[in-house]
């Protein structure tokens, strides 16, 4: 084959090589952008995030690396000039590896658009949940990256980029290498999109909280009850919400809207004149966040769960996680009422520093849940309820209201569904209360995040509870596993019965081999969605 013909075919290949890269990058953007989304554009969030061994095998494969060599084996041999050298040993590799560079990248971006559309078709790939602000992003994005392409494929880029090169840049090396440098910086990409258009959110997110305010301040009457914590904030609300509204028009913030923007939007959208009291679940990752939550819904009670070193990452140090949760409790007026967690030593210290009217809860309760159960209460009959109407109330609570949803599974196994969320006080209180069913007991988990400091110490914790309740315990990742089950073992469990099972299939093989009807598995923190499903038929 003439080399004319040779050049013909790499070139025509070259030209072809962005619509699979476009797929794959599609796919791409989109975890990128609900990454974001998942950390709630939190940078300290995003970026503890890559402390894990999830957020580091990103960067950290064969693929990855793969990549990155082929990019700059082309830099390296184009602006080098070591082609050149024809004298040189090294000269044959050096040609041959110019001349199938951009077969290899297309083939890469082939195998990578094949299965991108197989997880597509299969539904099997992250994706933000779509928003008005998530559709910007993604509209930004595809714009963004269309625009870099029509750019640096265009004959006066090509040319430029020639120029430069000390060895001529023909079309079927220039494509792969353009192609692989977008692959690599497309992180950096997609959050510079997104932090960016930061001030723009920020400006929106100003006049949407002042809005709220002035909305929430001609409610002369309204009492509103704000509620934070570490854990058991959600529980807590809905519980609350549960009894007070049987005698009071109630409103509360929905599911996943604790932050500055999400009240404020509740606020706008389903506060109306007849409520008489508004519960508000607050959450934050720095000091601050607490009081500024407090500075637009101005709490006359405040509820404080418990206090533990979940987001120890983005806060820094347990005492920082103290005095921002403790926001709450300064905040409250002279005439205000606080209610803390007596089962949490944090909240009895932070108890003997409160001036107000103020009351311990859950100091003496043995099942998982009735803490939250019984703070619900105390609140309510200080709000002026009676022992009969909160006793009918307590009637109608769902008993997944708890934090955990128990379900028929499949085999006629006992699920125990807490996949909501998981801190590591949430995870003894689970554990403690599977303790409870006859049978094999089974935990299916991921290691803890954002523990900071003191994540070794809590794995070690977990690892001998796990070994005192369990007979199978699958962590689904590998950050803190080894401590997890070098504590585990050395309290009991066999070897064989805590595992690192990270392939769904696997896990549901282990379990429909190891469990039999009557059985119980608890689901804690983010299980794959194909086990949930899976286990829950």
């Amino acid at each position: 084959m003439s080399p004319c013909l040779i050049t013909a075919l790499f070139s025509i290949i070259a030209i072809f090589t962005p619509f699979p890269w476009l797929i794959r990058t599609a796919k791409a953007g989109l975890f990128w952008i609900y990454l974001w989304q998942l950390k709630e554009y939190h940078l300290g969030r995003f970026l503890a995030h890559f402390q894990t061994e999830k957020g580091q095998k990103i960067f950290f494969n064969k693929l990855f690396l793969i990549k990155i060599l082929l990019a700059v084996g082309i830099f390296f041999l184009v602006f080098s000039g070591i082609f050149r050298q024809q004298s040189s040993p090294l000269f044959p590799f050096f040609k041959s590896f110019y001349q199938i560079t951009g077969v290899i990248v297309f083939l890469i971006y082939i195998v990578e658009a094949y299965k991108s559309v197989l997880d597509f078709l299969k539904k099997q790939y992250k994706k933000p949940v779509l928003t008005k602000k998530m559709s910007f992003l993604i509209l930004t994005a595809g714009i963004t990256y269309l625009s870099l392409l029509l750019l640096v494929f265009s004959q006066p880029f090509l040319a430029k980029l020639d120029s430069f090169s000390l060895f001529p840049f023909p079309i079927f090396l220039a494509i792969p290498f353009i192609l692989l440098l977008l692959d690599i910086l497309t992180p950096l990409i997609i959050s510079l999109i997104v932090l960016l258009f930061q001030p723009l959110t920020v400006l929106g997110r100003t006049l949407i909280i002042n809005k709220a305010k002035k909305k929430i301040a001609g409610f002369k009457n309204l009492i509103v009850i704000g509620i934070t914590g570490s854990y058991g904030k959600t529980s807590v609300k809905e519980i609350l919400f549960a009894i007070l509204s049987e005698k009071f028009k109630t409103a509360r913030t929905a599911e996943h809207r604790n932050s500055e923007i999400g009240i404020a939007q509740t606020i706008l959208e389903d506060l109306k004149p007849k409520h008489q009291i508004f519960i508000c679940e607050m959450g934050a990752y720095c000091r601050g966040g607490i009081k500024m939550l407090c500075d637009i819904v101005k709490p006359k009670i405040g509820i404080l769960t418990g206090i533990n070193e979940q987001h120890m990452a983005t806060f820094g140090s347990q005492e920082n996680i103290i005095k921002a949760k403790f926001e709450l409790m300064e905040a409250l007026p002279a005439d205000g009422i606080a209610f803390l967690n007596g089962n949490n030593r944090y909240c009895k210290n932070l108890y003997e520093k409160i001036k107000i009217k103020k009351f311990l809860y859950g100091e003496n309760v043995g099942q998982r849940g009735m803490e939250n159960i019984e703070g619900a209460k105390i609140v309510a009959k200080e709000l002026g309820m009676t022992e009969e109407e909160i006793s009918k109330s307590c009637q109608k609570i769902k008993n997944n209201l708890s934090g955990i949803e128990i379900k028929k599974g499949a085999n006629n196994l006992i699920i125990l569904d807490s996949t909501y969320s998981a801190n590591p006080d949430g995870v003894f209180a689970d554990l403690e209360y599977l303790q409870t069913y006859q049978g094999k007991r089974v935990i299916i988990m991921p290691c803890l995040i954002e523990l900071g400091r003191s994540a070794e110490g809590v794995h070690q914790r977990i690892g001998k509870k796990i070994a005192e309740v369990c007979d199978l315990a699958i962590i689904t990742t590998r950050e803190f596993f080894d401590i997890l089950k070098k504590s585990a073992i050395e309290n009991g469990i066999k070897e064989e019965n805590i595992l690192f099972m990270e392939n769904p299939t696997e896990i549901i093989k282990k379990i429909k081999d190891f469990t039999s009807p009557g059985d119980t598995v608890l689901l804690e923190s983010r299980v794959p969605e194909q086990v949930i499903k899976s286990l829950s038929s």
